[in-house]
């Protein structure tokens, strides 16, 4: 079964019961995993507990497909219910869990899948789309509305309420990667301390370089011909699993947003000017770099870049070459023509 989108938080907080397996999948990974634990928090409230959850990677049980049903099937020493974890699950894992789904192990254990990007053809999203007693629950880029629905429950959640500006300020610089957006709201509700409302200077003043360049590092750098950070944030990104197509559809915002300031000073406007414009505003320790980027790109070249975005994303949805080489690859090419400039 596949949960329609009005459908899913209710059911992250209460599964249905008949349910034995879950597949979460899509482009934003920090999405997935967060999903994923808080699925897994109404299994096991502690994830860490070694009775009773057990987690390996999908390449394990493709080689090996007894052992999900075996591991499903196992009893806890210590009672309640079980959690199985299997992360980087992909198409040549479904053959493991048709033979799973097709013959239910006793018991109430509950298998949690968390993969990538599938397509509308894949064999494992079909799998848990058609079978009786699963789930797939796509995990897509937020946009900022949503995000900031998102961030206010977490704020509210530890006692603090945001004003309007700061609320849209932290959506605008928090979306593509949930994980990343819970990390900072997390940090801000610590720095807040005693103060119950979180002002739009509280918000530019904790939300600096980890959130605004975290996941947007690559593209920034590759936006300015700087080719040592390019790699070296690419390198950090790809280690920590962040999926590549995040971080392409974030250089697709970046590099329209470039253009509109583009076009803007090319028609005679000042790039302080154009960058000032923009809403929600530019965090201020970015302005600086934003203006000097308006100055080296040409409406041109970033709609050149553009078009070569969009098309990296595509190719890592319709080739078999890795979607980190291709992320790479593009935004090399993308800093190689700013060095030019």
């Amino acid at each position: 079964m596949k949960l329609q989108a009005k459908a899913i938080d209710g059911f992250l907080r209460s599964p249905d019961p008949t349910v034995r397996a879950v597949l979460l999948y899509g482009p934003d990974s920090g999405l997935v995993r967060d999903r994923a634990v808080q699925l897994g928090k109404t299994v096991v409230p502690d994830l860490s507990d070694p009775f009773r959850v057990a987690e390996f990677l999908g390449r394990a049980i493709a080689d090996d497909p007894a052992r999900l049903v075996d591991e499903a099937a196992a009893l806890s020493f210590t009672g309640g219910r079980r959690l199985i974890r299997v992360r980087d699950a992909e198409d040549n894992a479904a053959g493991a869990f048709a033979a799973f789904l097709d013959g239910l192990p006793p018991g109430d254990s509950l298998v949690v899948a968390e993969s990538g990007d599938l397509g509308a053809r894949s064999k494992l999203r079909l799998l848990f789309e058609g079978a009786a007693g699963a789930v797939a629950i796509p995990c897509y880029v937020e946009e900022e509305a949503s995000l900031g629905r998102v961030i206010a429950d977490i704020l509210h959640g530890h006692g603090l309420a945001a004003d309007p500006d700061a609320l849209s300020f932290l959506a605008a610089n928090l979306v593509g990667d949930r994980m990343v957006a819970r990390g900072e709201v997390e940090k801000l509700a610590l720095y807040m301390g005693q103060e119950k409302r979180v002002r739009l200077e509280d918000a530019e003043a904790c939300i600096g370089d980890s959130a605004a360049l975290s996941m947007d590092e690559p593209v920034w750098a590759a936006a300015e011909g700087d080719f040592a950070t390019l790699d070296r944030s690419l390198a950090r990104l790809f280690a920590e699993g962040t999926s590549p197509v995040p971080i392409l559809r974030g250089a697709q915002r970046h590099f329209q947003r470039l253009q509109l300031l583009c076009v803007q000073v090319a028609a005679g406007k000042t790039a302080e000017a154009a960058v000032e414009s923009l809403r929600p505003p530019v965090f201020f320790k970015l302005k600086t770099r934003l203006v000097k980027q308006a100055r080296r790109w040409s409406p041109g070249q970033v709609r050149q870049a553009l078009e070569r975005l969009v098309d990296a994303e595509a190719d890592c949805k319709r080739t078999n070459m890795p979607d980190e080489t291709l992320c790479a690859r593009v935004l090399f090419q993308l800093a190689s023509i700013a060095s030019r400039r």
